[in-house]
């Protein structure tokens, strides 16, 4: 399939040159990776058990949970005992970074605003030792059935989920930490061979991707404790729906960025952004592109 006109047209106003590079990552297939659930079993535990299936994986700098498998395919992995019993979750590298750079702590009031399916609420979860306490949001019923199973699958035992539009949510609450991992476009996540491409990625997605992230985020800086955090992230790299999502909103509210940095973070492919101490991940071979930002409410 083609990459739709109207996005190379977007990908070459923003990033020039670059856009080649990002087209080169549209056509590559990604690996197989997966984060060790730490709720469940413990790193060691999980490279005996690749070692046994003679399975070769690799490793990142900046997460010691995330695999690389580079030999094997997706439907293998699953078919594991470590994957059936919950002691690993499929998941893409660039997804794993957002709940990384939330840097949640043991009882803390965390807000996880777009749940489903689960991926990053369940990591926060173990990256806490379950013993934070998080409120899930997915306005989808059958999307909010998906990671309520996945939630106890993995053992996460200090999550409430809500079936419920985090935009409605009630300005009583207030949260330590809130993640807005926002219902986007998907542009970094495109793979050029996939038959749907032209029909599934639109122009219209994009615009109704962006009026969504904006009233989300805004949402999202009434319900933070002034002095407390929150990560903004989608997988795209249009700036539409990132960057000035983000520029937008502080200058509207009484927010700033909090740079990223993440131990490892020089071995991540990185896009230029429009607002320093934010991050993009360029697609290639390992990753999705990705965009993370970090703000302080004042």
């Amino acid at each position: 399939m083609k990459i739709p006109e109207f996005l190379l047209y977007m990908l070459q106003e923003q990033y020039g040159d670059i856009c080649e590079q990002i087209v080169t990552g549209y056509k590559t297939k990604r690996v197989v990776t997966f984060r060790v659930n730490t709720l469940k079993s413990n790193i060691n535990k999980i490279e005996e058990e690749l070692v046994k299936a003679n399975i070769n994986f690799s490793k990142v700098k900046w997460s010691k949970e995330a695999f690389i498998v580079e030999d094997v395919s997706e439907k293998q992995i699953r078919e594991l005992s470590i994957y059936e019993n919950g002691e690993i979750y499929m998941q893409s590298l660039s997804s794993m970074l957002p709940a990384i750079v939330l840097d949640a702590k043991e009882g803390e009031n965390i807000l996880d605003m777009a749940a489903a399916p689960g991926g990053k609420t369940s990591q926060i979860s173990a990256l806490t030792n379950n013993k934070s306490y998080i409120t899930a949001c997915e306005m989808n019923k059958i999307r909010a059935e998906r990671l309520k199973y996945n939630l106890q699958k993995q053992g996460v035992s200090n999550t409430f989920v809500m079936v419920t539009d985090a935009r409605k949510l009630d300005n009583m609450f207030s949260f330590d930490r809130i993640l807005l991992d926002a219902p986007c476009s998907g542009s970094g996540t495109i793979y050029e061979e996939d038959q749907n491409l032209e029909r599934n990625f639109t122009k219209t997605l994009v615009d109704k991707c962006t009026a969504s992230q904006y009233a989300l985020l805004k949402k999202a800086i009434k319900l933070l404790k002034a002095g407390k955090e929150l990560v903004y992230s989608t997988c795209s790299i249009l700036s539409c729906e990132n960057e000035e999502i983000v520029n937008k909103i502080m200058q509207e509210e009484k927010v700033e960025i909090v740079p990223i940095e993440i131990e490892g973070k020089e071995e991540i492919p990185l896009l230029p952004t429009k607002i320093d101490g934010t991050i993009c991940v360029a697609p290639n071979k390992f990753y999705e592109g990705f965009f993370i930002a970090k703000l302080r409410k004042k």
